[in-house]
């Protein structure tokens, strides 16, 4: 697969514009807000594209971007969307509107299996194994070439893992849970960013 790979620093460009349905991801220092800080944002159109936005980390000014993800009209792919959203929140100051997530649509609908990686999603909707192995390489600096591909892949897939999942989700009378359960993602995230960790229905 040729990916078409644009970084954009700070911001995305102004005359940029995508369709309904977008595909995202971010990469952080570390997965601990308190301590480390959101490095970069990936967004596919689900054309074998990815803009990867290095964000400024001295203040976080990216209006195009903070605007597309409060567009309440764009549906917005991650996968797991719980870690994404808090640092976005935290270092964007905006909550994302019209949110979905692979990762709980895969542990609704994929019962028949304990793995809901996006490795493992890759695998079995599309039958490419990638690697994950830049997953822990520094984000923060000067990014390579081959940081910019792993960035890519993790959202020039997901659309088509977003239909098959959707699938799954329907043929097993299982979309409506879902529905109901995505509802409550910035809601999770509000607990998260105020140090709710645990299970809040637990005894």
């Amino acid at each position: 697969m040729n990916l078409d790979i644009k970084l954009h620093k700070k911001d995305l460009p102004d005359e940029l514009s995508f369709s309904d349905k977008i595909a995202i991801d971010c990469e952080f220092t570390g997965l601990n807000v308190e301590r480390d800080r959101l490095c970069l944002i990936q967004i596919s159109s689900g054309k074998d594209d990815a803009h990867i936005i290095q964000l400024d980390k001295d203040n976080y000014d990216a209006p195009n971007v903070k605007k597309l993800l409060m567009d309440k009209n764009i549906n917005k792919i991650f996968h797991f969307a719980r870690a994404d959203l808090l640092f976005i929140k935290k270092y964007l100051q905006v909550d994302v509107i019209n949110v979905n997530c692979t990762k709980i649509m895969s542990k609704i609908g994929r019962s028949y299996s304990d793995k809901h990686g996006l490795k493992d999603l890759i695998r079995e909707f599309l039958g490419i194994d990638i690697s994950k192995q830049l997953q822990t390489s520094d984000f923060g600096g000067e990014l390579s070439d081959k940081q910019l591909k792993y960035c890519a892949q993790d959202v020039v897939y997901l659309h088509k893992i977003y239909d098959s999942l959707k699938k799954i989700l329907i043929r097993e009378n299982r979309i409506n849970i879902y529905e109901k359960t995505i509802k409550f993602i910035n809601t999770r995230v509000d607990l998260d960013y105020a140090s709710f960790k645990e299970d809040i229905w637990s005894h």
